[in-house]
């Protein structure tokens, strides 16, 4: 069932927010299952135990794009520009970053000088260490909240942060905490739901012609 973003039910966002970790490994990526714990598990209890400058350092930095982009689409270049990045230049942009926090335009703007992130990979970083403020800028949950995903301007992420915001306490209302990172991952989970069952019908389709000629012959 598709998740849309209007939906008022904390009960459906929450069981398509259940159904993530099954949408991953639906997908048969390589190694995607992996990046996902240290994304949403390690890296944020690494950035916490750093306090109270907290950083993310070359190698996490790294690994987090080949999640986003293992999660989303392949873009090999970024990674390059990611690893070759100065480990001082990267503390140093994300500690900046980390402390400006909950001001997300400044925060941003902080990382986006390092070479090869831009505003969705800065909006990774952080929403690894304040998932309550700063959700992952992904394809998906963009087309969901604001109808399209060609955009990746600050301006436009800003849009994006403020919907889910919006929706996450619109639901925490109801009873649960849910973050503007939970909102984001229930999206993108629908969204992976809706493509796989499209092409499960197409291949199921394909499967009811060839046999249909089958028994003609």
């Amino acid at each position: 069932m598709e998740l849309h973003f209007e939906c008022t039910d904390l009960s459906v966002w929450k069981e398509t927010l259940s159904t993530y970790k099954s949408r991953m490994e639906s997908l048969n990526k390589p190694n995607l299952i992996s990046l996902d714990e240290f994304y949403s598990h390690e890296l944020p209890f690494l950035l916490h135990q750093r306090n109270p400058n907290p950083f993310i350092t070359t190698s996490e930095l790294s690994r987090l794009m080949q999640w986003k982009l293992t999660r989303g689409k392949w873009r090999p270049r970024l990674l390059d520009f990611v690893s070759s990045l100065d480990d001082s230049s990267v503390k140093s942009a994300s500690q900046k970053a980390f402390h400006s926090l909950p001001d997300t335009s400044k925060a941003i703007s902080e990382l986006t000088v390092l070479k090869g992130v831009g505003p969705a990979t800065a909006s990774a970083v952080l929403a690894a260490y304040a998932p309550e403020t700063a959700p992952f800028m992904s394809d998906e949950a963009m087309v969901a909240a604001l109808g399209n995903s060609k955009d990746y301007s600050l301006k436009q992420y800003l849009l994006f942060t403020e919907k889910l915001q919006i929706k996450s306490k619109e639901l925490s209302a109801k009873g649960d905490s849910f973050t503007p990172s939970d909102v984001e991952r229930a999206l993108w989970s629908s969204a992976v739901g809706v493509k796989l069952e499209s092409s499960q019908k197409v291949s199921d389709n394909k499967i009811k012609g060839s046999n249909k000629r089958k028994r003609k012959h």
